[in-house]
């Protein structure tokens, strides 16, 4: 049987696609399970197993701005769900509308269950110990962990909540943490690029795996890589040369001077970019990174290609319905805006 030009052509890229799927997998490029019952074993926390009434609870503390000294500010302010998960200025503000110290900019909550550690030093192991963070610094929440744990305790409805989904636990800051850990633990956004990997080849354009290619073949891969495309280790930055932005702030890592590796899903969405939130422009930021982290100048074309591949990794966002909080009693502290 003979095969036209066209037919050659498509078979030779089905070809080449399924090639590529092999070699992203090599990478140690990962997807996003389909199958629930796989998704559920690696978002699972064994030590705070998921529940939908726990989920349901965190759901409502992620929410809930009397966790704040202000009763102003909730989880939600600065990894706001209807954005990318993240609030899209350079510097995370909080109480009394003060910027980080350090200048150190949001990181999204989507997807973040597949980050081996949290915060950009890594210093929380899990989600549920992260979430106990912004709730206590003062430049965030600024409230005390007794100060959550009264409000929790002063409205019946989440006393009744915590009674029955933390039936052998006293109400603490770390169950406070264990609630919303849960809750964000469901959120994960599963994309064209997760289907590209399970074995669509047409769920990317020619161009979008061309980028994925040079993705992989510049070395991307080596640090973005797992089923977030990132967060599952920390790096050295720069590894080369010099941050064109390292003036912006005063973060320069953990005590080994390493910074975590951002996942890159919904890249499109998360800006502005680095620690310390210092571009709104995705192909500068990539340029950087090739500059700062490969030790390669990349050509417009080939920073132009792996945007357009970074593109795929916008998911599809789980739909969140905003919470009706239960009312507060006449012992719940009230707002301090001092």
């Amino acid at each position: 049987m003979r095969v036209g030009l066209v037919g050659a052509v498509a078979l030779i890229a089905v070809g080449a696609s399924g090639g590529l799927i092999e070699k992203a997998k090599e990478a140690g490029l990962e997807p996003i399970p389909r199958e629930i019952g796989e998704l559920y074993k690696l978002i699972d926390n064994p030590d705070n197993p998921l529940t939908p009434g726990k989920i349901e609870l965190g759901k409502k503390l992620y929410f809930d701005p009397r966790l704040s000294k202000s009763g102003l500010i909730s989880c939600n302010t600065c990894h706001n769900l209807a954005l990318g998960g993240d609030d899209n200025v350079p510097v995370a503000t909080g109480h009394k509308w003060r910027p980080n110290p350090h200048h150190l900019n949001s990181p999204t909550v989507y997807n973040a269950v597949f980050n081996r550690s949290q915060f950009w030093d890594g210093r929380a192991k899990d989600l549920e110990e992260q979430a106990t963070g912004p709730i206590q610094a003062p430049p965030e929440m600024a409230m005390e962990a007794e100060g959550a744990v009264k409000v929790v305790e002063s409205i019946p409805e989440y006393r009744e909540a915590f009674s029955r989904e933390f039936p052998n636990e006293k109400i603490t800051i770390e169950t406070i943490g264990k609630a919303i850990g849960a809750f964000e633990r469901t959120l994960v956004t599963p994309s064209r690029f997760d289907s590209f990997l399970q074995g669509d080849r047409g769920a990317l354009t020619a161009e979008e795996q061309e980028g994925l290619k040079i993705f992989i073949e510049k070395g991307c891969a080596s640090c973005h890589n797992g089923v977030g495309i990132g967060g599952g280790s920390m790096q050295k930055f720069p590894l080369f040369g010099k941050y064109k932005y390292e003036s912006v702030g005063d973060f320069k890592g953990n005590r080994e001077g390493l910074v975590k590796v951002p996942t890159l899903r919904n890249i499109l969405e998360t800006a502005p970019y680095f620690h310390n939130g210092a571009t709104y422009d995705i192909g500068e930021a990539v340029a950087i990174m090739g500059e700062t982290q490969l030790g390669q100048k990349l050509t417009p074309e080939e920073i132009e290609k792996i945007v357009k591949f970074l593109g795929t990794l916008t998911g599809e966002k789980p739909r969140i319905e905003y919470p009706i909080l239960p009312v507060e009693t006449a012992t719940t502290p009230q707002p301090n805006l001092d």
